[in-house]
């Protein structure tokens, strides 16, 4: 076999523009092969990464009126046949498969009656939320320190912000140990957070908007309280929604469910119901889209590989002419069909695998080309890659088996006689 590769890269090598022209088609299809599966994948992954964010594998699970709105408070008190969510029923959430914790909060949006000073967060939001919510979104202490036991039961009026709220509000001020102004009470900033991962979402439609206009993140800021004194702030008890930590990002879609279908146990109110935000879904759909789009574009380079195959399969039918006597001679002093079998099918093979890889390394900068001037997201995919020269050298064995069935039939005394 070693003796079959040397041989193959020596008459390579003694006919190296024919050799290269004869690769050209192998080299065309898998480059394009590996810029496009390069470009699908770096695309699927740049769709998860919008719609489900960095790896906080956060689930929201809202309550919803008809339609898949968000519920929205139009009046005082919690309204008829909506339960109260106590610590029992977060410890069943937490206890669902795939969860690592779940907290229960209480939200609104857009306030515009949080001031330091004469200061106003303008369009901010402001959360009701249990001991367990800062763990659950992911978020990560910058300064001053976390909620304590003892500021849920002693009913402490203090707050969490996150950084572009203490941006707003505080500019270059440390807001830690401040007092800032919820509905006219004093509360004091104990810490500032941030996410643990961030990314800009790529808005292109009007389903995108409401993704991530409604996100609980706030662009105009959070301003977190403990919800125990939340009716200091309301004067009023209102619906709590949930929010889970899944283990993992492929277990976002049980675990909401699941966490919905447990909420909506004690829903006796038939215009609303918990709805997890299946963004995860989402996603699946969106990247299958786009593969079935690319897939067609797979299909049509995978032309080109046909076309480089029957070029091995001419240009080897070539090379068997011109060894003829080379052939009678090895079968004269004893070479059997499956020696000179072995020897065309190897290189056929090494041919088209020398093509396969400059192919492959030509798809990888041509995936990096693409990503800088269209700014398309890349991401390599090695399996991609390996099954690419794989695939090269099976075409070269594919095609390259009539030359090689044709040289090893030879009759040695035809072949010998042959000029």
């Amino acid at each position: 076999m070693l003796e079959n590769v040397r041989l193959s890269f020596q008459s390579i090598w003694a006919h190296k523009l024919r050799s290269l022209l004869t690769m050209l088609g192998v080299i065309i299809g898998i480059a394009a092969i590996i810029a496009i599966v390069s470009t699908i994948k770096g695309t699927n992954e740049q769709i998860k990464k919008n719609l489900i964010g960095s790896g906080t594998n956060t689930v929201n699970v809202r309550l919803t009126e008809s339609g898949d709105y968000d519920y929205e408070m139009e009046y005082s008190g919690l309204p008829k046949g909506i339960p109260t969510l106590d610590s029992d029923m977060r410890e069943r959430l937490q206890e669902l498969n795939g969860v690592e914790d779940a907290s229960l909060y209480m939200n609104r949006t857009g306030v515009d009656y949080i001031y330091y000073n004469s200061t106003a967060l303008q369009g901010g939001q402001l959360i009701g939320a249990d001991s367990h919510y800062l763990n659950t979104c992911g978020y990560i202490m910058t300064a001053g320190r976390h909620f304590l036991e003892s500021d849920y039961s002693q009913y402490r009026k203090v707050a969490v912000i996150d950084k572009t709220a203490a941006s707003s509000l505080f500019g270059d001020e440390s807001p830690v140990g401040k007092t800032i102004d919820i509905k006219g009470e004093p509360f004091i900033v104990i810490g500032v957070v941030e996410e643990s991962s961030e990314f800009e979402p790529v808005i292109s439609s009007v389903e995108d908007y409401y993704n991530y206009a409604y996100d609980d993140s706030s662009s105009s800021g959070c301003v977190i309280v403990p919800d125990t004194v939340w009716n200091i702030v309301q004067q009023y008890d209102e619906p709590q929604n949930a929010k889970l930590l899944a283990d993992s990002t492929d277990s976002m879609s049980a675990v909401g469910k699941a966490a919905a279908d447990l909420l909506n146990e004690a829903v006796t109110n038939k215009d609303v119901k918990y709805r997890a935000e299946d963004i995860s879904e989402k996603a699946e759909e969106n990247e299958q889209l786009s593969a079935t789009t690319n897939k067609q574009l797979i299909w049509i380079a995978s032309i080109s590989l046909l076309v480089g195959g029957i070029g091995v399969m001419n240009i080897m039918l070539v090379s068997v002419t011109e060894r003829t006597r080379e052939i009678g001679l090895k079968k004269a002093i004893g070479a059997r069909k499956n020696i000179i079998l072995g020897q065309f099918l190897t290189e056929a093979a090494v041919l088209t695998s020398l093509g396969g890889i400059i192919g492959t390394i030509s798809g990888i900068i041509l995936a990096e080309a693409i990503a800088k001037i269209s700014s398309v997201p890349v991401a390599i995919s090695i399996p991609a890659v390996v099954i690419a020269i794989l695939f090269s050298m099976m075409i070269g064995i594919i095609f390259g088996f009539i030359p090689a069935v044709k040289a090893a039939n030879l009759d040695p005394i035809v072949a010998l006689r042959h000029e």
